[in-house]
This record gives C-alpha cells, sequence and structure tokens, in this order.
C-alpha cells in the first residue's frame, strides 16, 4: 500500500509500505481522510521522542470498514487505544489509562491507504456527513473535552463566562465554536498569524485579535484556554484571566519558562491540564459535526495524501490560513 511515512526530521516520504498486519480483534480500514494534526507537526520537528522515524503518523481519521464486522460501513477512528478494564477505563477516563497508545506513535498511523485498529474503536459516520468534515471529529472532541473539564470548575456556568480561546489552530477554533454553541457570553480568540486571523474572521463571527499590536486585557476573562502551549501563552493566559478564573491548557508546544504562581495562588486561579478524551467525547462531537452545530467548518483546506510533504513544509512556514488541512485518498 502507499503510505507518508515521518523518515527523518522535517521529512515526510510518499512511498509503499507493507499492508497492515492486524491483531485480534482488529477491523482493516480503508482510509477516506485525516487531518495533520499539531502532534504530527511536532515529530516532523524531531520534537516528539515517543515518535521515532520511520513511522506513519496521522491519527484524525475517517475510512471504510473493509474487514470486520461491517464491511462497507463508514466510521471515524477513535485513534486513543486503552486497556478498558483499569480503573481509568471504568471510570470513563480512558485518556489516563497507563497502558493507553495512540495510532501513529508507538503503532503505525492513518497516513495511509489502509490501516488495522481494534473494531471497539470505530465510530459509525451519520448518514449524509462527509468524510472531511467527519475527520474534524478528533480535534473537535479535544476542544468540547477541555470545555467539560473547565465547567466542572467554574463556579458559575459557561453562559455566564466571558472566555478567551489563545491560539486558532483547529482545537482552539473549535474551541471558540464549542464555547459558542455552549452560549458563552462573549468568546475571543487570540492569533499572531494573519493567515490564520483571515480565516477565522471570513468563516465565523468571532473576534479575534492579533496580541502584538492589541494586547490582551489583564484580568479580562473569567476563563482562558491556552490552545498553543508554549511559555509566552501561558504567561498571557495567567495575566488575562480574572480572579477566582480557570485556565485550561490544551497545547504541547513547550515545556519552558515559568508561571506568576503567586498571583495563582492569591487571586484563587485554577489551572487545568487537559490531554485528549473519551469516546463519549468523541461520538458527542461527530453528532454535533452532523447537525451543524459548530458552523459550517468551511475553513478547512483539503489536500491529496501525495502532497503530504508539502502540506508540513506550508503549516510550519505560517504559509496556511487554513486551521486544518484534511490529506485525502
Amino acid at each position: 500500500m502507499k503510505a507518508l511515512v515521518y523518515t527523518a526530521e522535517r521529512e515526510v516520504t510518499y512511498r509503499d509500505e507493507p499492508e497492515p498486519d492486524g491483531r485480534a480483534g482488529d477491523a482493516l480500514i480503508s482510509i477516506e481522510t485525516v487531518g495533520i494534526c499539531g502532534s504530527d507537526m511536532h515529530a516532523w520537528l524531531g520534537h516528539d521522542p515517543r515518535r521515532v522515524p520511520p513511522l506513519i503518523l496521522g491519527h484524525e481519521a475517517v475510512g471504510r470498514v473493509l474487514e470486520g464486522s461491517e464491511p462497507g460501513k463508514r466510521v471515524v477512528l477513535n485513534p486513543l487505544i486503552t486497556c478498558g478494564s483499569c480503573d481509568y477505563c471504568l471510570g470513563g477516563r480512558q485518556n489516563l489509562c497507563p497502558e493507553r497508545d495512540l495510532i501513529g506513535m508507538y503503532r503505525p498511523g492513518a497516513f495511509a491507504e489502509q490501516i488495522a485498529i481494534p473494531e471497539r474503536n470505530l465510530i459509525p459516520v451519520p448518514d449524509g456527513l462527509d468524510s472531511t468534515r467527519a475527520a474534524l471529529t478528533e480535534p473537535g472532541a479535544t476542544a468540547l473535552h477541555a470545555v467539560t473539564l473547565a465547567e466542572r470548575s467554574l463556579t458559575r456556568p459557561v453562559s455566564e463566562t466571558r472566555a478567551l480561546v489563545i491560539g486558532s489552530g483547529s482545537v482552539g477554533l473549535l474551541t471558540a465554536l464549542v464555547l459558542r454553541d455552549k452560549g458563552a457570553v462573549s468568546v475571543e480568540i487570540s492569533e499572531t498569524n494573519g493567515l490564520r486571523r483571515e480565516t477565522v474572521l471570513t468563516h465565523t463571527d468571532i473576534p479575534v485579535r492579533d496580541p502584538s499590536t492589541d494586547p490582551l486585557p489583564d484580568n479580562g476573562y473569567d476563563l482562558v484556554f491556552d490552545a498553543v502551549g508554549g511559555e509566552v501563552t501561558r504567561n498571557a493566559a495567567v495575566s488575562a484571566v480574572r480572579p477566582g478564573g480557570v485556565i485550561v491548557h490544551i497545547g504541547l508546544m513547550d515545556n519552558r519558562g515559568e508561571m506568576d504562581i503567586r498571583r495563582m495562588t492569591l487571586q484563587e486561579i485554577t489551572f487545568i491540564g487537559c490531554y485528549t478524551y473519551s469516546p463519549l467525547d468523541l461520538r458527542v462531537t461527530l453528532s454535533k459535526i452532523h447537525q451543524g452545530a459548530l458552523g459550517d467548518l468551511g475553513w478547512i483546506e483539503t489536500r491529496p495524501l501525495t502532497e503530504g510533504g508539502p502540506a508540513f513544509n506550508d503549516l510550519h512556514a505560517g504559509l496556511c490560513g487554513s486551521p486544518k488541512i484534511v490529506l485525502t485518498l
């Protein structure tokens, strides 16, 4: 089969690869669409020691069952593979399973014509939903999970909050759209990339600002999501949140720097780490996408899998205005 393989730092190669070698309980899936995630970019840059080349990356995928109990069925892949029997799995927090695995990390991913994955990780695609939009289920579930975590710590409902999202990649923009769907009083996005700002303004009604020319107000927001996860954005989040407010940290750009822990303590600011999602988050997100609750999603850009190499280069250079490139087969 053909696949886009991470072969070296800043290099992906479209080449022949062996067909998937499935395990007991796996289904064989023909991939139709697969998004490029920020974590794929981190691997491509050589910043993720968990992803060792040569490796087929990609985990935001939609395909059709070739071999399994329901041949021909279109499905979204839940890329997070867990044991199913630990306390975390049984308690609905599969994302914290100590034996968790992810396609495109330690096992082959979905930048390929085919993939083998446990059949329990397949979610049916609703009739009438195209595979390109369905490919946003995984990043959308990350956004939904982040907002759900915030809801547990807020003293008032999301519908009474002023919210800020730092970063308008797909997870950041989808977080803003989830907040809008939940009725937040106001939602703003902070984004330094001019092409991304233009895309947000063209395809949504969410205000977006350039923090380099329009600084974020101190104590301006009840709820702040850092969808970048860098030293600068973490400090910006701590400054922007109000006393008693909540920060949700989603991005994983770097692990550098310090935060103003004194301010966070004296102002009772809650800081929450957020990692992936639960199976239910994925199902709810797919339903919301199908219902149109997150908008028409016209900001997606599609490219063929054969052009995956240039897509990685464009994303790294900041030349892509779309928050999400979805590769098609």
